[in-house]
């Protein structure tokens, strides 16, 4: 469907309203090929013109279906950036949703976060990058502990970042009648333009753990 995203079209909000709930089996059945077709399909075919746009955007999975309902309400997509570092969209009837993450680290990577953190450069880059992601309206989350990590200051001036073991921003992109054009894709650009900064920060202080 490369070059063909005209948008989602409105039946998918009623495929949707539909498995709202907890939809029975046959519920599920009887939606499924509506679902695929209304649903599913636009997500890969937006993709599909995102990758066009950069090429670093080609590596990229759009999730089928799961026993758990919820994966039937929610249309998610990843794309690959670098290890545990992804961009995540999520089509749902609160509309299209973006986040920049890293998450699920392999072991060893927080420490090359922290590491990265503590450091005056590095560490002041990110939390200026944070900053300006947050002016632009998006959530900062992630897995956070209670208290600082061993070997490092309680007083250190980056130790709330310190204590991430995962970072998230993320932000709903809205449900207008954009979402039904082809401007989609224009949207989506711009808000990974947002998290640029942020996802290769991530890139080049938090690599494949050895």
């Amino acid at each position: 469907m490369r070059g063909e995203f005209t948008g989602w079209p409105e039946q998918a909000m009623d495929v949707l309203w539909q498995l709202q709930g907890e939809p029975t089996h046959a519920t599920r059945e009887r939606c499924r090929a509506d679902r695929e077709r209304l649903v599913r399909q636009p997500m890969i075919a937006l993709l599909n013109e995102v990758a066009d746009a950069d090429p670093r955007y080609q590596d990229f999975s759009v999730w089928h279906y799961r026993t758990n309902s919820w994966w039937w309400q929610h249309q998610s997509a990843l794309i690959r950036l670098g290890r545990k570092i992804e961009i995540g969209l999520r089509f749902s009837l609160d509309g299209l949703r973006i986040q920049g993450a890293w998450w699920y680290p392999d072991p060893g990577q927080v420490d090359m976060f922290r590491t990265a953190v503590a450091s005056e450069g590095s560490g002041r880059e990110l939390s200026a990058i944070l900053n300006e992601v947050q002016k632009k309206g998006y959530d900062i989350s992630g897995d956070v502990m209670k208290r600082p990590p061993r070997g490092y200051p309680t007083n250190h001036p980056r130790t709330n970042l310190l204590r991430h073991r995962s970072l998230i921003a993320a932000r709903p992109l809205g449900c207008e009648e954009w979402l039904h054009t082809p401007e989609a894709v224009d949207r989506v650009l711009s808000a990974a333009a947002d998290l640029d900064a942020l996802l290769m920060w991530l890139v080049r202080h938090v690599k494949r753990a050895a």
